[in-house]
């Protein structure tokens, strides 16, 4: 268990080592300052070793010259130590949070490539701590780190090496003391880090708990639940105080067990010292040196003990961001994938199955499409009969388990996602506003459009009217998730998005089915607008919506079960028409 932890912990502080690497001439002057502060600790000692020996035995070469002369020494030390010390308080710390946000941006980085199933299966409240909080604590650890252990190392050097000139043996004794220390310190920081974890993914649980009611709000309030979410907010707000109990718990028996052997070193200079000033071993200048040695040194063991929760929250940190830039990204570029050109926009599915990652459920087997350009294509049918993940399928959202989907004779696998999926526009039923005005909502649809553009693009979606009703028209702030606006305002400017796109290939996923009469109309007159002379594939849950498309396809788990236009399905007295009609 030992070997392992070390080895899980040296494996974590090499993967690290290069963002760290980075800023190495920063690292080496923080070091330098570091051993510039310790000159005060190291000379301080032996100052008034001489001044107590030359006291003891020859008090006339005492002097007020020599006096002055080493007080003069150690201001002057003392001013190199301010100096020092503000050059590590600040450029250390800003080594650090350049560190943090180099690890920040890669892990946002690498959660952009992340897939769907990622997301299926992780909340957002953990990915935000693992992303925001625990990479604060990087910031602490990069800076500390090397700079704790460089000042304790040297500090351990310097003072066993001098005190070694005075008494061999009594430097022994009480060095020895430091190894059980260490021993002591190993094992107790195995819990203290393990309870850190803990109290890191408890957090993070506590986080996505309270991101899931504050967004659920209206529901919340819709069923009266509040006292619900309170329970459910007080049982991990508990768990998390038991497990922080546990961790100061922890962190006091680790302090406790320092304190204890700093007595214990104190105790061997006490007994020991005073037993070899008697016999004439050492003199009493080479004790008090011994005594100001053995303080400074405790003082550093302690700093290494405060740092020790530090580190320990560090380690965590840099733990669980590498647990999510060691999740796989499931869809990427091939090796030489090349730009997707749609010329005319078929589409083409051939013999194509697919089932889950994580589950492995089986949604599609042996299904053959072709869509002609231009065509307009709806998908009915029973839940799970895989409509949307067909759709799903054509972005590359997932990659199909066998079989293959061609675009103007392309495979969509040998080309880059950036030009699969900017030529592809998709309109949601679940529709995603961000944070922020309308235009710049709009604006998402095309990097650097226009105003003009961003006005024509809503006026073609039928959003342009409304929008400029609004008190500040294209400049109003939609609030989180578009809360200021309704539903088919809010459709419409998801379309006025992919109008300013302006895509060869169109998905509408459901984009009608949550939104009154009176919205569905304008939304889909929108829609038709939209969909004109480009290939569309329409998921329909109101089959009124997609009675004049060219084809409508009925989708059960086994594959397509019917084909044809409204009449010729409704004429075949099938599914469709089981469907059209209300039967069950």
């Amino acid at each position: 268990m030992q070997h392992e932890y070390s080895s899980k912990k040296s494996h974590l502080i090499k993967r690290y080592y290069p963002y760290l690497k980075k800023y190495r001439k920063t690292m080496y002057l923080d070091l330098f300052c570091a051993a510039l502060t310790c000159l005060c600790d190291v000379v301080l000692p032996l100052i008034l070793r001489k001044i107590t020996d030359l006291a003891m035995t020859d008090l006339a070469a005492l002097t007020v010259s020599l006096v002055l002369k080493l007080a003069a020494v150690y201001f002057v030390l003392r001013l190199i130590d301010a100096a020092a010390q503000y050059f590590m308080a600040d450029m250390g710390h800003v080594m650090g949070v350049y560190i943090e946000t180099d690890m920040r941006r890669d892990a946002f980085d690498h959660l952009q490539k992340l897939g769907y199933t990622y997301y299926s299966n992780t909340k957002i409240g953990q990915i935000m701590g693992r992303i925001t909080n625990d990479l604060f604590e990087v910031t602490e650890f990069s800076h500390h780190c090397p700079e704790e252990f460089f000042i304790a190392g040297l500090k351990f050097i310097v003072s066993f090496s001098i005190l070694c000139t005075y008494n061999v043996w009594l430097t022994l004794l009480i060095f020895i003391c430091v190894p059980l220390m260490a021993v002591v310190s190993v094992i107790l920081n195995q819990n203290l880090r393990a309870a850190f974890r803990r109290q890191r993914v408890q957090i993070g649980e506590l986080n996505a708990q309270i991101e899931d009611s504050l967004l659920g709000e209206r529901v919340v309030k819709a069923f009266a639940a509040e006292e619900m979410e309170a329970e459910k907010f007080a049982e991990g707000n508990t768990a998390f105080q038991r497990i922080k109990k546990q961790t100061y718990h922890f962190m006091a028996l680790f302090q406790s067990s320092t304190r204890l052997f700093d007595g214990l070193m104190y105790l061997v200079v006490v007994l020991a010292g005073g037993l070899f000033v008697i016999y004439g071993h050492i003199t009493p200048g080479d004790l008090v040196a011994y005594v100001l040695y053995v303080s400074t040194l405790i003082a550093t063991i302690r700093r290494i003990v405060e740092f020790a929760e530090q580190f320990q929250r560090g380690m965590t940190g840099i733990e669980r961001f590498f647990e999510i830039m060691d999740a796989p990204i499931e869809i990427e570029d091939v090796e030489g994938a090349e730009e997707l050109k749609v010329t005319e926009g078929r589409i083409e599915l051939d013999d194509v199955s697919f089932e889950y990652p994580d589950d492995h459920n089986q949604v599609l087997r042996h299904l053959s499409l072709k869509i002609e350009p231009g065509e307009r294509v709806a998908l009915v049918g029973p839940s799970g009969g895989g409509k949307t993940t067909l759709c799903n399928l054509i972005p590359r959202f997932y990659d199909v388990t066998d079989g293959s989907i061609r675009i103007d004779g392309q495979d969509i696998r040998g080309v880059t996602l950036k030009s699969l999926r900017g030529s592809i526009g998709i309109v949601q039923q679940d529709v995603y506003l961000f944070s922020g005005t309308v235009a710049e909502n709009i604006a998402y649809g095309r990097e650097g459009a226009s105003r003009d553009e961003i006005v024509e693009a809503a006026r073609l979606a039928g959003a342009d009217e409304f929008v400029r009703q609004l008190k500040d028209g294209y400049d109003t702030y939609v609030g989180e998730r578009g809360v200021k606006l309704s539903g088919g305002q809010k459709q419409r400017i998801s379309i006025a998005r992919v109008f300013l796109k302006n895509p060869k290939l169109l998905i509408l996923d459901e984009a009608t089915s949550a939104l009154d009469n009176e919205s569905e109309l304008l939304v889909g007159k929108s829609l038709e607008r939209l969909a004109k002379g480009r290939t569309t594939l329409t998921i329909a849950h109101r089959l009124t919506t997609i009675r004049h498309y060219d084809r409508i396809l009925v989708l059960e788990g086994d594959g397509i079960a019917e084909a044809g236009t409204h009449e010729e399905l409704l004429e075949k007295g099938g599914i469709y028409y089981r469907l059209w009609n209300g039967i069950v």
